[in-house]
């Protein structure tokens, strides 16, 4: 361990191991540290469901109902990939895929006065649909083509919409949407969390909706993905991919202290032992000294023994409950997955929900998401701080990743991701980078 490497990484959650392959291909010398005994942190998939039991200090164990405990595979945090987003394209372009299995997700619904119903994203759907009056339905169908034709180049397809100075309400009005429709736009398909993006310049928005609309395109039944046995896999794949670049792994670490002189980062020292380093990242818990609370998420693990209802069955979805309908600022989600995709015992559903807390009473605040997925045979709770880094770390080398937010998918890990891999560099983040070389070593180039 005594020896000079480029980056220390400590903590292996999704962030930090996505970086240290992508340093690792581009031929950096990396260490990778984590205090605890398995990959992941704070996203890993806990198993078998005993192990879940304890973590949160339930005094029984498992009941038999819930069958065999190394069945289970539960994730801690709550995602999706978009089909076509960010990780996706990470995933490919490290050829990450080839140690993965994914499944799409069947169905995204959205809440309305107490019911759900499935999001219309395409223009036969969003005729089909009875979230909308007949009216409203040829309007949003105007809309939606719209956005489909709209490309930031060609001033011929603005339709008098200045991207960067009209904002999002403006283009509802212009429409004529009404509130109900702008509800499910801007939450179910651009998937905003609050309602702050209305008074911004659109663009931002309409790349969200075109994201949603192409994401959907590549598999049809929703635009999300899943990987089977958890999202605990994703961070091994990128793991793996660091370890073929020569990087050296080293589980169940304690650090001890992060040397720093003259205010920058020279190393890290665990078991008496120093690992010097130029670079330093890791997640937030790391260093508390150098991070800042910045808000609360409330996820709950409902294990349910049928799919929810009004789903068609589905054994995969997400369920959105914008804040407008339950007069909240922020919107609350719902994940399912179930043992189709190796996370459960058979006949199992695994239904977790998430949202921003905005009062003192957390597990009131997500009572209609309950509501909608009773009954329920065990709920784990969990109220997590939310960090962000104090400053850009150009000073001190040492580059902190943000908790991760009550988003249902990686877009906003992989910006900083993105953002974190620019402050490191100085360079933009640009996919070309996370290439695998043609001739990889140990072989894997022959599978």
């Amino acid at each position: 361990m005594d020896e000079e490497y480029d980056v220390i990484v400590l903590g292996t959650g999704l962030t930090e191991c996505i970086l240290s392959g992508i340093m690792s291909v581009n031929g950096k010398k990396v260490l990778h540290m984590d205090r605890n005994p398995y990959y992941g942190g704070e996203s890993s998939s806990i198993t078998p469901l005993e192990e879940l039991y304890k973590r949160f200090s339930l005094p029984d164990s498992p009941p038999e109902s819930m069958g065999r405990g190394r069945d289970w595979n539960v994730d801690l945090i709550p995602k999706f990939l978009m089909a076509n987003g960010q990780l996706v394209k990470m995933l490919l372009y490290t050829e990450v895929t080839r140690y993965l299995d994914f499944k799409v997700v069947e169905g995204s619904f959205v809440y309305k006065g107490g019911k759900i119903y499935k999001v219309p994203s395409t223009e036969t759907e969003a005729l089909a649909s009875n979230l909308m009056g007949m009216f409203e339905k040829r309007r949003f169908r105007k809309f939606l083509v719209f956005v489909a034709n709209f490309d930031e180049n060609d001033p011929k397809t603005f339709e008098g919409v200045d991207p960067k100075t009209t904002t999002m309400r403006d283009v509802y009005k212009k429409f004529d949407l009404g509130q109900d429709v702008i509800d499910f736009t801007g939450h179910a398909l651009a998937l905003y969390r609050t309602d702050d993006y209305l008074d911004v310049p659109c663009l931002e928005t309409i790349n969200r909706i075109k994201l949603y609309s192409e994401s959907l395109a590549r598999y049809g039944k929703s635009p999300y993905l899943y990987p089977l046995y958890g999202l605990g896999e994703l961070p091994q794949g990128f793991a793996r991919l660091s370890a073929i670049y020569g990087g050296t792994y080293m589980l169940n670490k304690p650090v001890e202290e992060i040397v720093m002189e003259d205010g920058h980062v020279v190393g890290v020292k665990s078991e008496g032992e120093v690992a010097r380093c130029k670079q330093l990242i890791c997640d937030p818990s790391y260093i508390p000294d150098r991070v800042r609370k910045a808000g609360q998420v409330i996820r709950v693990i409902c294990v349910l023994s049928h799919p929810i209802k009004n789903t068609n069955d589905a054994n995969s979805c997400q369920i959105i409950i914008p804040q407008n309908q339950v007069n909240r600022n922020s919107d609350i989600y719902v994940c399912m997955i179930s043992y189709a995709h190796n996370v459960a015992a058979q006949g199992k559903y695994i239904a977790i929900i998430s949202t921003t807390v905005e009062t003192g009473e957390p597990e009131a605040e997500i009572e209609p998401a309950l509501e909608l997925l009773e009954p329920i045979d065990q709920k784990f709770v969990a109220i997590s701080d939310l960090y962000e880094p104090t400053d850009d770390g150009t000073e001190s080398q040492v580059f902190a990743s943000s908790s991760y937010d009550a988003t249902t998918h990686f877009e906003t890990t992989c910006n900083d991701i993105k953002d974190i891999y620019k402050r490191m560099t100085g360079s933009d983040f640009d996919f070309e980078n996370m290439k695998r070389k043609q001739n990889d070593v140990f072989g894997e180039d022959e599978q």
